[in-house]
């Protein structure tokens, strides 16, 4: 074992004991001997008990936790307090920045237990408000977390889009310099608007492909890695795959369909198209007997048969929304006033109405509003009202379900809403049967009227608890409860391979940003993207309702 190894565990079993508050010259102790053990000019393993207890600053009792490791691979005292610590919060004391004061911080008051938390909680405004943090930290954590996610190959959508986007831009200026106008286009995960992307897939199509295999190299928005004939590998500056192809550009729209669905759709649709040459991919679908197939869709899923019978949906458009459902303000842990976040919605986003959803009073951490709060905002929301008319802001709560499945205030209480978004934001470690059941339960109180992040799933760092998806939507459908799509990137939840389901079932989705700043808005642009992948369309949509509607459809629910 190096010496290295073994300053590393010491300092870690020091950050821990640190953690939960152990004896200040103890953990002091157990730091030095760490500092002590990495600069020693020589190695401690083959050293003897009695010859370790004399190395400077380690003494008989850490000497003997060391001789234990070299012995056993381990340590009893750090294995018992690991035992006693979160796996995501020993994970946190690898983020550069962030010490044990401000993990327990972290841990203890704002009940934050892995990085994935943590990143949500930068991009809510969390940690501004908590002691030993300021907007410049949170701001430095949050570059910290996407540069180790970047590290692991794996990017959110909305990481990549701008970087994406503009390497686009980019090479279609530089193709211009190319003879015969090449074509370019997207393919693959990105273009399919998945979730989580790994890789972006690029293809040009050109008159004479060695012309630019010639000079591709030169395009400096991208490190070339490897070549091989027409394909290329490369990295973005932030550490992004890309796999560039060259055609024929008689070729180019074959293959950019064969780049772009997977390989079940790519493979049934060729089977009754052919092989061209195509002038676009609507041509093809028309050559195979199908009307066109949004690339969204083409995940090998019935989209082929229903194009057959032209019964595919008209997918919701970002126009298509009336309105932003499901939003937090200063009344609770947002960053702008109930008053910003309307008129922002009015006079920016030209929408029609604010469904404004502050923490509920169990989400103490989140500044939750008791009763009296919601009385004085209720009032504001009133004047509100009067002056921005006929924009609207309606009366919501995002209420927690507790442990037992029941809402947090009295139904006294909750008739007081024009709506109430009901979610799980505590004691997430559940079995699917006691999650399913906890759901339900929400789901069949008469003042639920959206079930949100039906999985509290953070994506890339959590999973979100396990549930019986047909039994919950099941419970949907028969209590008229809407299903939130939560437009945050970290969520997108509910999961788009269950919105099909929901929709047969005649379950509403809604698509909610759960915004707590004015620029959270932007987000409904990510719940559209994922509602089309589950064929959304606009009148299944709640937020797509007019003001009209959706206020005859509140009356009706309540």
């Amino acid at each position: 074992m190096e010496n290295k190894t073994i300053a590393r565990t010491l300092r870690l079993l020091s950050q821990l004991m640190e953690l939960h508050n152990e004896n200040p010259f103890k953990i002091k102790s157990v730091a030095n001997a760490a500092f002590k053990v990495d600069k020693l000019p020589y190695a401690v393993q083959g050293k003897t008990l009695e010859e370790i207890a004399q190395i400077d600053g380690l003494g008989k009792s850490i000497s003997a936790k060391v001789w234990e490791l070299l012995e056993t691979g381990s340590m009893a005292e750090l294995d018992a307090i690991l035992a006693e610590t979160p796996e995501g919060i020993v994970e946190m004391l690898g983020i550069k920045g962030i010490g044990p004061k401000k993990i327990v911080v972290i841990w203890k008051e704002l009940g934050i237990e892995n990085i994935g938390e943590l990143y949500y909680a930068c991009n809510e405004n969390r940690l501004i408000e908590a002691k030993g943090f300021g907007l410049k930290t949170q701001e430095e954590i949050k570059k910290i977390i996407e540069f180790k996610m970047a590290a692991q190959g794996k990017f959110l959508y909305a990481q990549t889009e701008a970087s994406v986007n503009k390497l686009h831009a980019d090479l279609s200026v530089w193709l211009n310099t190319i003879t015969g106008a090449p074509l370019l286009g997207i393919g693959g995960e990105y273009r399919r608007c998945l979730e989580i992307i790994e890789e972006i897939k690029l293809i040009i199509g050109a008159d004479s492909p060695e012309e630019i295999q010639t000079k591709i190299t030169t395009f400096k928005p991208l490190v070339f890695e490897q070549q091989e004939e027409h394909n290329y590998l490369a990295t973005t500056e932030s550490g992004l795959k890309v796999k560039l192809q060259v055609v024929l550009k008689s070729d180019f729209y074959l293959n950019w369909f064969k780049l772009t669905g997977n390989e079940q759709h790519v493979n049934e649709v060729l089977a009754l198209s052919g092989l061209g040459p195509f002038s676009s991919e609507y041509e093809l679908y028309e050559k195979a007997g199908l009307a066109y197939i949004e690339p969204e869709l083409r995940e090998g899923l019935n989209e082929i048969e229903l194009a057959k019978a032209n019964t595919l949906p008209q997918l919701i458009t970002y126009q298509d929304l009336k309105g932003s459902l499901h939003n937090h303000s200063t009344w609770s842990d947002g960053v702008h006033t109930l008053e910003e976040m309307a008129i922002f919605c009015k006079e920016n986003l030209k929408l029609e109405y604010l469904g404004m959803c502050d923490h509920s009073k169990s989400a103490f951490y989140a500044n939750g509003l008791n009763e009296q709060r919601i009385y004085a905002q209720h009032q504001e929301i009133d004047a509100l009202n009067a002056k921005l008319a006929p924009f609207r802001i309606f009366k919501g709560i995002e209420s927690d379900i507790l442990y037992d499945g029941s809402l947090d205030y009295s139904d006294d209480i909750l008739k007081t809403f024009d709506f109430v978004v009901a979610s799980v934001h505590s004691i997430l470690r559940m079995d699917e049967e006691k999650a399913t059941s906890r759901l339900i339960t929400a789901i069949e109180n008469p003042y639920t009227t959206i079930l949100g992040h039906p999985t509290g799933r953070l994506l890339l760092s959590r999973k979100g608890y396990p549930i019986d998806y047909v039994k919950v939507i099941d419970a949907c459908a028969a209590n008229n409860v809407v299903i939130e799509i939560n437009a945050n990137p970290l969520r997108l939840d509910l999961d788009w391979r269950w919105h099909r389901y929901a929709l047969e079932k005649g379950v509403l989705l809604s698509i909610n940003p759960d915004a707590h700043r004015k620029e959270g808005f932007h987000d409904m642009h990510y719940g559209v993207l994922i509602g089309r992948k589950g064929g959304l369309t606009a009148k299944q949509c709640l937020n797509s309702f007019t003001l009209q509607d959706i206020s005859q459809y509140f009356n009706n629910k309540k």
